[in-house]
């Protein structure tokens, strides 16, 4: 009986994704084929993920997911989410640094940064801000498909005049109904007091199930839900990083290293290095590469690198099946401290006619090795990846890799960095793996210390972080004061203002004529 119950399960959410889809066709398509964007009619009809994502959010009611299809459909096609680019958007709205996408919080949750102080109320640029917001989660949601995100509102130094309650209200809809099982919580930091009628009226919005999500913290406590290093100094943290535009900062992906050192990838060192001629890697003696001859060359050698380097790697145990390639594992890298936890494999197999190039990335360069970074696999034929750890390094939660495949067709002895430059963002699949830390990653802390360049740096980092904390208090107290001394200033001015009210009436009542 207990094996048979998830089965069920199973089939009982295939049957109402069924469901929602011939009602969908029956009932919302019927007045008029117009209705919708065609492109999103066609991923609700093809993309199961989609469709469970509005049941399990409407707590796999039918009729209310349905109704929250109708309402999120009409609003992308009022928008016109899908043909929102950069160049719909005013430039100073990207300029402003108001919203952003930029590091993870303790959970590994992307962070999605709202800085209240920088927003104003104005009727006029309403409708620009709703489709600026829209054009950042449209491109998250294509970037990193079903990863949730964790809003920041940062209200420090905010006032009434940053309020907006129709903006908040829509903010508040994106994740309510517009991208369901987006919404990972809601951080508010440092709301000011006078703001409390209206998050009373926020929550009315939201719903028991997202008024269950919101965090209200200090800057002092804000580090339960976001570690220092992705908190500005102002809140405690150690991140130095300042939004500019251009280019978005939303991409984190940078080139790993392998055994002979960092690898220039060819869209990195292009726009570097202009018309430099770019080779994939950095090896010992730069050559030219023959994915052809080489293969023909050195398959032995390779077999027996292959298996040196696969030894001791943990393997995966699921598989994601992409369109030119499958990779396992399909969603995460589990690191630990000990030495047979360190080393990850990453298997990809080609399910195409033809030769696929691929690449890996990683949000976090200087942590780990990958061997091979990037190369190509024959029809049918399966690659080992090895990704391990570099020194003292530690995985965490927030590091990221993509996988990066294009085919390769009539390939030839075309070079792999030529093959980059050339092929259609189109036409290259990406994939991204999240890294988990095993429990014995806490115990590895230990160890560090008998190293004394380790510990040395262990206790600046700790100064500098006191230091930080310090800094915070000390412009906290400022601001109390600030507000005290504000505070006295207006109570003197409503105390001459009933003195001067009081001398008037006494004077009014002296010129007035007495009764004979």
């Amino acid at each position: 009986m207990a094996e048979q119950e998830p089965a069920e399960g199973v089939q009982d959410l295939e049957k109402k994704i069924e469901e929602i889809r011939l009602r969908f066709k029956n009932e919302l398509l019927q007045d008029s084929s117009e209705k919708y964007d065609p492109r999103d009619v066609e991923r609700l009809e093809t993309d199961n993920a989609l469709v469970e994502g509005y049941l399990t959010w409407r707590l796999y009611v039918v009729n209310d997911a349905l109704k929250m299809i109708d309402e999120s459909l009409l609003w992308r096609k009022e928008f016109g989410v899908n043909d929102l680019t950069e160049s719909s958007i005013p430039r100073w709205m990207f300029e402003t640094g108001a919203v952003y996408l930029h590091g993870y919080d303790t959970e590994g949750n992307k962070l999605f940064w709202f800085r209240v102080k920088l927003h104003v109320k104005d009727a006029k640029t309403i409708l620009d801000k709703k489709k600026y917001v829209a054009f950042w989660l449209e491109r998250y949601a294509k970037k990193e498909p079903g990863m949730p995100l964790t809003v920041v509102f940062d209200m420090t130094e905010s006032g009434l005049s940053n309020i907006d309650m129709e903006f908040v209200k829509y903010i508040v809809n994106c994740f309510k109904v517009y991208y369901p099982k987006f919404l990972s919580k809601m951080v508010i930091v440092e709301m000011p007091w006078i703001m409390n009628a209206a998050w009373k009226i926020v929550k009315s919005w939201l719903g028991p199930e997202a008024v269950s999500k919101l965090r209200f913290v200090s800057r002092a406590d804000v580090q339960t839900f976001i570690g220092p290093e992705y908190l500005p100094p102002y809140m405690g943290g150690t991140d130095l990083f300042k939004y500019n535009y251009p280019p978005l900062p939303d991409d984190d992906f940078q080139t790993p290293i392998n055994d002979n050192g960092p690898i220039v990838m060819d869209d990195d060192a292009e726009s570097k290095t202009g018309d430099t001629e770019i080779t994939s890697e950095i090896v010992p003696k730069p050559k030219k590469v023959n994915f052809l001859e080489d293969s023909l060359r050195s398959e032995d050698s390779d077999r027996g690198d292959t298996i040196s380097r696969v030894k001791g790697a943990r393997k995966p145990l699921t598989t994601l099946k992409g369109l030119l390639l499958e990779v396992s594992p399909a969603e995460e890298l589990s690191f630990g401290s000990n030495d047979n936890e360190r080393k990850c494999l990453i298997i990809l197999t080609n399910v195409t006619k033809n030769q696929v190039a691929f690449k890996v990335r990683t949000t976090a360069p200087e942590k780990y090795r990958v061997k091979p970074s990037s190369s190509s696999c024959e029809p049918g034929a399966s690659v080992d990846i090895v990704v391990s750890l570099h020194g003292g390094s530690q995985a965490s939660p927030q590091d990221r890799f993509l996988i990066m495949a294009a085919e390769m067709e009539n390939a030839g002895t075309k070079e792999l960095a030529q093959f980059w430059k050339e092929v259609p963002k189109a036409k290259i699949m990406e994939h991204r793996l999240r890294c988990h830390t095993l429990d014995s990653v806490k115990a590895a802390v230990d160890p560090l210390r008998d190293s004394p360049v380790e510990t040395f740096n262990s206790g600046q980092q700790e100064v500098n972080t006191s230091l930080m904390r310090v800094m915070a208090c000390n412009s906290r107290l400022e601001q109390k004061v600030n507000s005290c001394l504000w505070l006295q200033k207006v109570l003197i001015t409503l105390v001459l203002v009933l003195v001067a009210l009081n001398l008037l009436c006494l004077y009014q009542l002296g010129a007035a004529p007495r009764p004979s």
